[in-house]
């Protein structure tokens, strides 16, 4: 199923798509008992609380899965931001690309030390591969703040 907004449509169309997508979804969730993977692309602003409200109480149902895959514009790359610093803080993980990176010939474009995922810990990874994983982000930083 898909549901799409368009760019030129204002700002309250294009919540009601967002609306639209999480309530077919979350059929396909507890009518039918499926596991749903959603994807949105690029949450604005005015709609980021409100969707992400909304997949929270859905995320937390009792029959089949939830996923949700969603790309999010932060303007002049401002990860602390308000807007984006909420959003990010209700993912489990989270992939930034960068344009600087991209400019350097690097593809996937990722910036390893502002990307995160909350299954980096030594519970899932075991204390080898965190401790491994913690250093590598260790030597990054060194590198970036030279």
């Amino acid at each position: 199923m898909v549901t799409c907004g368009q760019m030129n449509e204002p700002p309250g169309a294009r919540a009601r798509v967002g609306l639209a997508g999480l309530t077919v979804a979350e059929h396909f969730q507890d009518a039918e008992g499926q596991d749903v993977l959603l994807f949105i692309d690029n949450i604005f602003r005015f709609t980021q609380l409100l969707i992400l409200e909304d997949f929270k109480s859905i995320s937390q149902q009792k029959k089949g899965l939830y996923y949700l895959c969603t790309s999010i514009y932060v303007p002049a790359v401002d990860l602390t931001d308000p807007a984006p610093a909420t959003t990010f803080a209700r993912l489990d993980a989270t992939t930034v690309l960068l344009r600087q990176i991209s400019e350097l010939g690097i593809y996937p474009a990722v910036d390893p030390l502002d990307s995160m995922s909350r299954m980096l810990s030594p519970h899932v990874l075991g204390e080898e591969h965190y401790n491994t994983a913690c250093g590598v982000r260790n030597v990054l930083q060194n590198y970036k703040d030279l």
